[in-house]
């Protein structure tokens, strides 16, 4: 076990549990809080939702995350706050008190998750003023499901809420001095571990020292092992606390201007970037997950999970990123189509970690269109996804890259379905090719999200969609609002 030390309501706490508690099980079980609720134990309900803050930063906001799926360690120095602590003497919160004047809660179990998604946007609005737009909103509410009440009352509670009286509490703002996790030299092979290395450089050599670990970041998708396989995982090392896996820097890679993006860093973090400059990545980012989720997963998680059905290695592969692969004696950089071998299998070594992914700068004559298919809109796992890079010169198509998720055993690029576009006019000739060279070269598997004929439909789709919106550029190809 390792020692935590953390701010709950704005009180110091410390205490001792095995590596893979989550927050949930922390609070429920082990400090008697159970105002915070499970309800789907995969990160999907949000009813567990809590709000969680570095405090030694003085500009960071608190965060929603996903309390079932999130590892107690990581609030090692950190700031919890539940639904417990918000209201003050006889005094609501404005989100609980708007909730109630706007009648936004029936069965109530859903309530305080979704109280707290309230609570960090009504802190972030606090701070930083920005409006209020339907999209915002529903990104703040996206991961809070409400199966009772409906969202019209939640709705409306969340936009009167910035109108009520709140007198910020003192401890709203509280520190503690920073701790660490300690890094043991030694423990014996069946010792339960949770390391948090504070450098690339001590990740490295612990990874060496224990290549049977699993690296933690968001746990959106590992503590699921914990929570539906229940698995023990009882030898963990945490990835957050490094600043060179946190870092986004602009730079110039194999003659290529863009950025150098840490593994480490979240799509939340992320999201800026790619809103300015790849629209289309920055709208699955939207779909990938809820704003929980968004606030903890991480881009090389995403890659290193290597799941086939993963949202962002398509996308990276279209725009031909590469990875950089680290341990104790150096750094390699591969492309990414190469580093996934086979069904979550992928070319790192047992002790080697994914540290950075070079993000090429788009061609002012390039375009990028990302297409999800999944069985909701948002907050679901695709069951076919499409991304397709291009340059259009004179009506014939150039630098054609495209790739799949979902159509393989990994997440692939589509090299015959290029080479049959590549050089050629928008036609539907040349699309049929491309449809063909799709049958010849995909064979999707079945499963609880598609069928394999489904799944080759549904792609050769995408390129039928890709074709008609070529040939109406000003026309959105799109059934909904969200279009990209």
């Amino acid at each position: 076990m390792a020692t935590i030390e953390f701010l709950l309501n704005g009180t110091p706490r410390q205490g001792d549990v095995p590596p893979d508690t989550s927050i949930l099980t922390l609070l429920r079980d082990h400090l008697g809080l159970t105002g915070t609720k499970e309800g789907c134990a995969s990160g999907d309900c949000g009813a567990c939702t809590v709000a969680v803050r570095n405090p030694s930063d003085a500009k960071a906001c608190f965060q929603s995350v996903n309390a079932c799926i999130t590892p107690a360690h990581q609030l090692n120095s950190r700031h919890l706050v539940t639904v417990e602590g918000l209201a003050q003497d006889n005094q609501l919160h404005p989100a609980q008190q708007a909730m109630v004047e706007c009648h936004g809660s029936q069965c109530g179990f859903c309530t305080p998750g979704i109280v707290m998604s309230l609570f960090t946007l009504h802190t972030t609005q606090q701070r930083r003023p920005i409006p209020l737009t339907p999209e915002r909103l529903e990104a703040v509410l996206g991961g809070n499901l409400c199966r009772c009440t409906g969202y019209r009352p939640i709705r409306d509670a969340a936009l009167s809420m910035q109108s009520l009286p709140w007198q910020t509490p003192q401890w709203f703002d509280a520190s503690l001095p920073a701790t660490s996790v300690s890094n043991p030299d030694q423990v014996d092979e069946n010792a339960s571990l949770f390391a948090q290395p504070s450098t690339l450089d001590e990740l490295t050599r612990i990874r060496r020292r224990y290549p049977d670990a699993r690296l933690v970041a968001g746990a959106t998708d590992l503590w699921l092992e914990i929570t539906q396989r229940l698995v023990e995982l009882n030898q963990l090392i945490d990835v957050t606390r490094i600043d060179e896996l946190r870092r986004i820097e602009e730079a110039s890679f194999q003659g290529q201007s863009g950025w150098w993006v840490g593994a480490g860093v979240t799509y939340t973090h992320l999201e800026p970037l790619l809103e300015a400059h790849f629209p289309a990545f920055a709208h699955l980012l939207h779909r990938l997950g809820s704003q929980q989720i968004r606030n903890t997963g991480t881009i090389g998680g995403n890659i290193a999970n290597a799941s086939p059905i993963g949202d962002t290695p398509p996308v990276l592969q279209a725009l031909d990123a590469w990875v950089e692969l680290t341990n104790a004696d150096g750094s390699r950089q591969i492309p990414l189509s190469t580093f996934f071998i086979d069904y979550k299998k992928t070319a790192l070594a047992a002790d080697e970690v994914v540290s950075r992914v070079f993000l090429p700068k788009l061609a002012d004559t390039a375009t990028l269109k990302v297409w999800k298919l999944s069985k909701r809109r948002e907050d679901d796992i695709s069951a076919v996804l499409g991304a397709f890079c291009y340059r259009l010169e004179a009506g014939v198509m150039f630098d054609v890259r495209i790739a799949f998720g979902g159509m393989a055993a990994t997440p692939k690029r589509a090299l015959a379905i290029e080479k049959a576009l590549e050089g050629q006019s928008v036609s539907k000739t040349s699309f049929q090719a491309a449809q063909q060279a799709l049958d010849d070269e995909f064979t999707p598997m079945s499963d609880v999200r598609g069928s394999q004929l489904y799944r080759q439909q549904a792609a050769r789709n995408l390129l039928e969609r890709l074709y008609l919106t070529l040939c109406a550029p000003n026309q959105e190809v799109m059934l909904h609002a969200y279009a990209h």
